[in-house]
């Protein structure tokens, strides 16, 4: 039974990823054989966004109208594959479709991603991003399958990024949809997956590798609900008070009301609501007892663990929180059930829930081990990582609660009335207990995190903001559904007012919909202002100083004489590693550097290399280096130093990284030990061994 259902549940997220792929690919193509005008130069591509926008939610709309009707579910279903796909294609392919760049181009956070694609573009072997012979410390698992997508079809990790980003939302929105349709109504599926994928889009999409982790979560805390708390396996006795005369499931001591539409049809949540207490207990048979749920929860936590580490941190730990709620709630129902009918402790009703929850735990681990064993074994070789900088980040973001919810606009409104349904339905509805307990973990997260800084670091909370919206999101969604309907039967079921129901959501939906690229317009507009690759500007004005780093690239082959990624160079200019895959000396900042790799020491290092008397006495320390040395410099020149500008950790400040310039003196390289190349603003010294 348990092979059947998760085999069915598979089978149909592989063949939903399968026409959300081919939607992006089609699409992306194309809008790439037309010559737009630039996003920030032309309302064009916005309004043809809109367009789109408006075409997947006809899509949509057609899907949920044949579910409600009882007509070919098949037709459904794919009708809300391509729709929502579409959504996603047409909401960041078409403004971006002018230039070969994602959101945020090659700058601030998205240099360093960029650089880890074409790492691992390169080669499968687990890379760090920048650092040569050490194992990845930040996850590489979106990024090893983006790199070997782009390997297969010729592209350089670049290039690669902005397709690769937009196919992959599109094919995870879609199975999250599947999860969904798996846990819910099938037409509250397709709506809440339309509501949450939206807010994704909008609010997390310029880290599209977290963003797909953020558009599984909320159905994957439905999930593990589901699996660790199953109040029928303590008792069965109506008298108990796990249920009560009315049929519902009891939640937090409170029977639910027969009409809530809680049925689930999938292992691991389970059903109350319409159904009778033989038929939950006959699903409950048939659904291999939880089992499937446990194993799901698993595999969506090890996948957390390989593409984001916060984010798996917080999921665990919203996982965490239900097992221990769900251990409570089972000792005190059966401690319930158990008054006056003799001894027996009343703990070992804890157990079940724990026990799933190790399960949990260990699933996780064994998946997340597939990213993280080099680090790992690394570390256990004797390797100690120094104390890392990762979590030194505090804008004001970080130093308050996030409320979105308390906003006066029209997605505030919406994340209102999730949390007004969270609250009301907190004693009836398992999804709301699953999600308000993901909301919970959130809002215990930013405390801890607050109180960190006490101690000289952040655990980060201000990344959560997205992941907090889309849960209210998908709160607000079934706000909006079951309100309807109480408010239908409210007013004695008039003949209009499903159609007027309909009318609003629908331009609640658009008018949020189509402000999308406003809201990413900063990052759009990067899109179009940084330098690609290929030396040019999407936007046709003058590129930057990275329209040199062809011929620098070219210079580099030819004085080596070896493949990129046998050779580190030491930059300041770390775009340049971006674009090729050599590796570097130093990275970007300390927040992104390896911990094994000893950014404070490279620093100090290089700073002494700059302070050196002769060139014989640069070539001793570079052989003495106690990490590979670089093969090449790449400099900015500067009367009679070339200088590089690096950056150091100067938290609790924010900003959090000051840039400070150290100069090596030009006849540092004056000796047949190197070679010497005026590039454009750039000077490239090889050494030569």
């Amino acid at each position: 039974m348990l092979v059947r259902h998760i085999g069915s549940g598979v089978g149909e997220a592989v063949l939903a990823a399968a026409v959300a792929t081919v939607v992006a690919a089609i699409g992306l193509v194309a809008f790439s054989m037309v010559q737009w005008p630039a996003f920030n130069s032309s309302n064009v591509t916005r309004a043809l966004t809109t367009v789109g926008q408006v075409g997947a939610a006809v899509l949509l709309g057609v899907a949920i109208w044949l579910v409600r009707a009882r007509r070919w579910p098949w037709v459904a279903k794919a009708l809300s594959w391509v729709g929502i796909s579409t959504f996603v294609t047409v909401t960041l392919g078409m403004p971006l479709a002018a230039t070969k760049l994602y959101l945020f181009g090659v700058s601030v956070d998205q240099e360093f991603r960029t650089e880890y694609l074409t790492r691992l573009t390169d080669g499968a072997a687990l890379h760090d991003m920048t650092y040569a012979d050490l194992p990845p410390f930040y996850p590489a698992g979106w990024f090893w399958i983006g790199g070997r997508v782009a390997n297969v079809l010729g592209m350089d990790g670049w290039e690669a990024f902005k397709p690769y980003a937009i196919g992959s939302l599109a094919v995870v929105a879609v199975i999250a949809y599947v999860l969904w349709s798996k846990l819910i109504r099938a037409d509250w599926a397709i709506g809440v997956s339309a509501a949450t994928t939206a807010v994704t889009v909008a609010y997390a999409s310029p880290e599209a590798y977290s963003a797909v982790i953020v558009l599984l979560l909320p159905p994957a805390l439905v999930l593990a609900w589901g699996a660790l708390y199953r109040p029928l396996e303590v008792t069965s006795a109506p008298a108990s008070g796990i249920e009560g005369a009315t049929g519902g499931t009891a939640v937090f001591g409170h029977a639910a009301a027969p009409g809530t539409d809680d049925a689930a049809v999938s292992d691991g949540a389970a059903a109350s609501g319409d159904e009778s207490t033989s038929d939950r207990a006959a699903d409950r048979a048939e659904t291999a007892g939880g089992w499937g749920a446990v194993l799901g929860a698993g595999l969506f936590l090890g996948m957390a663990a390989s593409f984001y580490t916060l984010y798996f941190v917080v999921a665990a730990f919203a996982v965490g929180l239900m097992g221990l709620v769900s251990a409570g709630l089972a000792v005190r129902a059966a401690n319930r059930s158990r008054r006056g009918a003799g001894s027996g402790s009343v703990w070992r009703a804890a157990v079940p829930p724990l026990a799933r929850l190790v399960v949990i735990g260990a699933v996780a681990g064994v998946v997340a081990l597939i990213v993280w064993l080099p680090f790992v074994l690394k570390m256990l070789g004797g390797t100690m990582p120094s104390s890392g900088t990762a979590f030194h980040y505090l804008p004001e973001g970080g130093a308050q609660l996030p409320l979105p919810m308390a906003e006066f606009s029209l997605p505030g409104a919406f994340f209102l009335l999730g949390t007004a349904w969270l609250v009301l339905r907190a004693g009836s509805s398992r999804r709301a207990q699953a999600l308000g307990i993901g909301v919970v973990a959130i809002y215990l997260w930013c405390l801890l995190s607050m109180t960190a800084t006490a101690a000289g670091t952040t655990l980060l909370s201000f990344r959560l903001t997205p992941v907090l919206e889309v849960l209210l999101a998908a709160a607000g969604a079934f706000g909006f559904v079951e309100g309807a309907r109480e408010a239908y039967r409210a007013l004695n079921e008039p003949g209009r007012f499903k159609i007027a129901v309909v009318v609003i959501a629908v331009v609640g939906a658009l008018a949020f919909t189509q402000d999308i690229p406003r809201v990413l317009e900063p990052e759009i507009t990067t899109a179009y202002t940084d330098t690609d690759g290929h030396g040019e500007r999407a936007d046709k004005r003058a590129p930057g100083a990275a329209a040199y780093y062809r011929e620098i690239d070219a210079a580099l082959l030819a004085q080596t004489g070896r493949a990129r990624s046998d050779s580190v160079v030491l930059t300041a200019d770390t775009s340049f590693l971006s674009f090729y895959p050599y590796y570097g000396f130093q990275a970007l900042t300390s927040h992104y550097a390896n911990p094994l790799a000893d950014f404070a020491g490279r620093a100090a290092t290089i700073e002494a290399w700059s302070k050196l008397e002769s060139p014989t006495a640069l070539v001793d320390a570079l052989a003495k280096s106690p990490w590979r040395a670089p093969d090449a410099f790449l400099f900015r020149s500067s009367g009679d130093d070339y200088t590089l500008r690096l950056a150091k950790d100067v938290y609790p400040n924010d900003p959090n990284v000051k840039r400070y310039t150290v100069s090596f003196p030009k006849r540092l390289f004056a000796d047949p030990h190197f070679t010497t190349t005026d590039i454009g603003p750039f000077t490239l010294v090889v050494v030569n061994r």
